[in-house]
Order: structure tokens, then sequence, then C-alpha cells
């Protein structure tokens, strides 16, 4: 592999798979540097089991290390393949390597495979920050099946309230899911998986109540055809006592018939999902900041970000119901990436992290500069946003620079400034206060290909060219106060203000949660309010679709959604007056409202799901 300045070759050794630790180090004739991997359980283990990988390298000067973790799972094994025992031949190895966790200062990595069993290869590689020299070593594991005859079983995990489903083979033209249900509460459904005809099959199941037995059963669907599994049963246990959540109040009690049953709740910490009761259904203990966003498949965007933090450990990162980390970078890594495109460096990732189509994702991070006699007399430290896509393996592919594109005069618009001890703020670097100028909250991929992008303190949301990476991240549009759209509404205030979770759908709706700042700074007695508003691009029109006051001012965070009935879920995050709590409340698209939950917390989002598996569907994107 090439990484730096210097190349590593590997030895000329055989790669053994082994059932135990395998040590296979690339050496430098310079630095000697080299890599080792040892694993916290010998090979093979059951799918599922976790296992940490860690890295010792030695030979470095410097001792300025970084560490990179790939995987691959290896092809299945014929006679044809075998050569003197074990020995992995070139042409037998599967896919190629998928990141993990990039470089950086982690010198472990936990991981399973959790979809089925099979040969896999740890790919780990030790780099010389000083240096530029790379040390690769692999090393092979082996999962093995839970089930071994016609009988699915249930295994618990490290967190009570989920389980590992593990089912015999389906043939290769056909779907498998599973679904659970207790006495009393609504089926659930895990998402479909493809069968492969060769492998078992593998699901988390999550999203039941405590100390309860549900019914479990697999589905196999082919064509028009299903056959149910054995029903199996499953006793939950009781969550752990370090999730401290607030108490959760019925304001308005949700009706039987209300869809989408499930709350997800972004709390400052630890994600929580209840009922709508507020009954505990699944949480997370996982090191994150906040919970950005649920994905398909029971997966979670989140980031990490510290005010006493150093760019190598501010992180985005994709992890499983299990709490399996799947996918992990830092802004350190990041900013090598943006250097290389000539591009200014950012200091943490903030407030937003979504998937696209392929594997990608789109996130927001804060970007900070000492403009001169622009906002302010003299030098004035900045913070902006850049938005930055990246591929499956994490790489930068596409990045957009607000100091690039927006008007830097233009100052926020409640002069809002940061500190390192600013709720809300990301990490500030250059100077000990800085002009908050942009404070973006949200970002998306449009149905037409474009990102939609939220800037709280500009009072704006702009739909940005991207054209799927090929656009030349010119400003669309901007949806505002003072911006490009007439607003056809009888309201004598209908723009929103200080405004949380924007997002656009299929139709041109735009639904966003109006915190009304500005509003309420002009009268006191302004409530925040749930939006929905249909644009209309070719006459730049804007019109109210649901106005609601919500009855309560939430001074900041926030979230709004679209249900499948037609009725809007709108979240209020921080209820000031209401000693820093947080509503989940229903409305319909008059403005009444049908249910209404109160959290002892503050909150950043909350989402309403089906189940655990599938997320709120905001558009349909369009592939590259």
């Amino acid at each position: 592999m090439i990484e730096g300045r210097l190349v590593c070759r590997v030895l000329a050794t055989p790669l053994l798979l082994v059932t135990a630790t395998a040590y296979v180090s690339t050496l430098n004739a310079q630095t000697r540097l080299a890599a080792a991997i040892s694993t916290s359980s010998t090979s093979p283990a059951s799918v599922g089991s976790i296992i940490t990988w860690n890295v010792t390298a030695t030979g470095s000067a410097s001792g300025n290390l970084w560490y990179r973790f790939r995987v691959r799972e290896v092809a299945p094994f014929s006679e044809h393949c075998r050569t003197g025992g074990l020995r992995i031949v070139p042409a037998c190895v599967g896919s190629s390597f998928s990141m993990i966790q990039d470089y950086g200062p982690l010198n472990s990595v936990a991981w399973t495979a959790s979809d089925h069993e099979g040969n896999y290869e740890m790919e780990v590689s030790a780099r010389d920050n000083t240096t530029g020299v790379v040390s690769t070593t692999t090393s092979a594991f082996e999962f093995v099946p839970r089930v071994s005859s016609g009988t699915p079983a249930i295994n618990p995990t490290a967190n009570p309230l989920v389980f590992l489903y593990s089912a015999p083979l389906c043939s290769a033209n056909s779907t498998m899911s599973v679904q659970f249900q207790a006495s009393g509460t609504l089926l659930q459904s895990t998402n479909s998986k493809s069968c492969d005809g060769r492998t078992t099959m593998n699901f988390y199941i999550a999203g039941m109540l405590p100390k309860t037995v549900y019914s479990v059963q697999h589905v196999i669907r082919t064509g028009a055809n299903t056959v149910m599994g054995p029903v199996l049963t499953q006793l939950t246990g009781e969550p752990s006592s370090v999730l401290d959540y607030g108490a959760r109040t019925l304001n308005v009690p949700p009706p039987a018939s209300l869809p989408n049953p499930v709350l997800l709740q972004a709390r400052f910490g630890n994600p929580v999902a209840t009922d709508l009761n507020g009954n505990v259904l699944w949480y997370s203990l996982q090191n994150i900041s906040f919970l950005a966003r649920p994905e398909p498949g029971g997966l979670f965007l989140g980031w990490l970000e510290g005010s006493t933090f150093d760019t190598a450990h501010q992180a985005i990162e994709e992890f499983d119901l299990a709490g399996t980390v799947l996918r992990q970078t830092n802004a350190a890594r990041v900013n090598e990436q943006l250097a290389a495109m000539g591009m200014h460096s950012i200091n943490a990732f903030h407030h937003d992290v979504r998937a696209l189509p392929g594997g990608g994702l789109l996130t927001l991070a804060a970007e900070e500069r000492i403009l001169t006699d622009v906002q302010g007399p003299g030098p004035v430290d900045v913070l902006g946003d850049m938005i930055i896509v990246l591929d499956q393996n994490l790489q930068v592919t596409w990045a957009w620079d607000t100091f690039d594109h927006l008007d830097n005069s233009r100052k926020a618009t409640m002069n809002e400034t940061c500190t390192a001890t600013t709720g809300g703020c990301p990490p500030i670097l250059l100077a000990p206060k800085a002009n908050d100028w942009t404070h973006g909250n949200a970002i998306q991929l449009t149905p037409d290909g474009d990102i939609l992008y939220s800037s709280r303190h500009q009072d704006w949301v702009f739909k940005i060219d991207y054209q799927n990476g090929r656009g030349t991240g010119n400003i669309v549009w901007i949806l505002g106060l003072d911006g490009n759209f007439q607003y056809l509404s009888n309201d004598p205030y209908p723009w929103f203000s200080h405004q949380h979770d924007a997002n656009v759908d299929v139709n041109g709706i735009v639904t966003v949660f109006d915190n009304g700042n500005l509003r309420q700074a002009a009268n006191p007695s302004s409530d925040s309010r749930g939006q929905a508003i249909q644009l209309d691009e070719t006459n730049m029109t804007a019109t109210l679709l649901v106005n609601a006051d919500l009855g309560d001012f939430s001074i900041a965070l926030g979230s709004a959604q679209m249900l499948p009935d037609g009725n809007y879920h709108f979240h209020l995050g921080d209820i000031v007056a209401k000693n820093s709590t947080t509503r989940a409340v229903e409305v319909e698209p008059a403005g009444q409202i049908v249910y209404d939950m109160g959290i002892g917390e503050i909150m950043y989002r909350s989402f309403r799901m089906q189940d655990l598996y599938t997320p709120p569907v905001l558009s349909s994107w369009v592939e590259p």
C-alpha cells in the first residue's frame, strides 16, 4: 500500500488463515515500523460475538502514530482455493476492504459479523505521522453459525432489550424478515434481507418492552408465497441502571389508531426509544454526543463533539441496534483530505449526518476564520459551516464552504456569539469568542439531487447546486424573510426564524420547526410553530399549508416530520419557561393537537417511526 511519502512492502510470506491471533507485519528498512494485531478472543467465534482487535506498533522514533481498520469477507473456500493447508490464494479473496475506522489515534476496534457467518480478514494500518511511513498487517478471523439444524435460535446481546435472532439458510430467490409481538402490543417486524442459499440469516430484534415475553417468528417470502418459521418466545431484560432519562408525562394521550408508534429520542448523550406512552423500548449507551438520524435496517448516525477534544477526537459514526460501531472517521483525518483539495480545515462535526445513496454520508461541520473589518472592526473570529460529502469508505468527495458562497458581512440575525463553554456551539480554536454566524443545523439531499441546508442564525434555508456531486455549489434559492420566495399567506408574520430540521419532500413541501426567536423577541407571548410550506420553484412562491401554534416557546432545538396519515410530528426541544423540558406533539393539518407528551429534559430531536428499522420517509433519492 502507498500512504504518505514512503511505501511499505509486504513480506513474501503467505498469509495464514488461523484460528488464533495472526501477526503479519510489514517492515520498512529505514524505520523498522511494524504493526501487530491481537484479538480479544481466538477464532472461531459465533456470529454476533463482539471481538476487539488491538494493534501495537514498534519502530517509530516519533511515537506520533495513527491507525486505520478495514475489513473484508474472504470468499467461501473450495478445494482449488486451498494450497498447503489454509493459505489464502489471491483469486479466492472476496470483496474489497471496507472502512470501519479511518486513520486516527485509536488503536483498537470492536466489531463483529452480525449478518452471516464466514471467513473475514481485518486489515490494520499503522502510520507514523512524522515520517509518513505506513505498516499494514492483516488478521484472519472466522465467524461460525449459531444454528446448525433447521431450528432458529435467539441469543442475548450486551443490551438487555436487544437480541440476535438466527435462522437457517433460505433459498437465493427469497427474502426473510423477523416479526415479534407481546400480548396487547402491536406486531413489529425487522427489515427484510435477501437470502443467499448458503449462509444462515441473522437479525437484531429490538423495540420491545422490558421484562416482557415476546413471541418471535421469521417469515420467508418467495414471490407470492410466504412460509412462517416456528414461534419462539423471549423474555426481555431490564434497562441498565446507568440509563438516566427524564420523566415522561402524557398531556394528550395517544389514540389507539395513531401511526408510527415508536418515538426515537435524540437526547444529549445516549439515545432512547419509547412507545407513545413513554415506556422504554430501546436505548444505546453509545459513546456519542448526539444521535443525528435513524437509517434503514436498524442503523443510526451520530457524532462525538467536545470543546476539550482535539480534532482527531471529533468524530462521526454509524452504529447498529446492538451499539456496534460500523464506520467511524474524525475531523483531523477529514482535514488531511480537505487540505489536499485546497480547502480550509474544520473544527468538528455538528448538528447533522445523513446517509446518501450508495452508502455515502452527508455531513455538517464547523469552520472558523478570522475576518478583518467584515463583521466588526479589526480582526473578528467568525464561525461558519462546511458541508462535506463522504463516500462509503468515508473519503471526502465533495465539500461546500459558507465562507465561499454566502455574504460574510451579513451577521447572525440576533448577533449570537460562541465561547468555549457556550451551549450549542462547536469548539472554537482561534479566539476566546467567535461570532456564531451561520449555525447550520440540518442538511438533506433533495429529491432532485441538490442539497437543502438550514442556517439557524441566518433565518434562512438554502438550496445548493449539488447535482449528485456534479454541481457548482452555487445558491439556487433562499427560503426565508428577504429571500427569493413570495409568501402567499394571510399570516402577519409567516416566516420562520431560528428554525430546526428543515426537509423537503418529493412534492416540494418543506416541513420545518419554527422556533420563532425573532417573533418572540418582538412579542414575548409568541409561541413556536410547526410549519409545512408548499414551494412553487417555477413561480417562486411559498404557501403555508400548516402553521400550528404549539403552545410553548422552544428557544432552541426541535424537529418536524410529516406522518403517513397526513398529520405532523413536531418536537419542542428546550422550553425554558417550563424548566428546560421537551414536548413531542402531533397535530392535524388545521393545527389541532391530537397527541402531546412532555419529557423532563432538553432534547435535540425526536422521530416518529413505524419501528426501529424504518426511518421517516422524506424524499425519493435520485441516483447519480
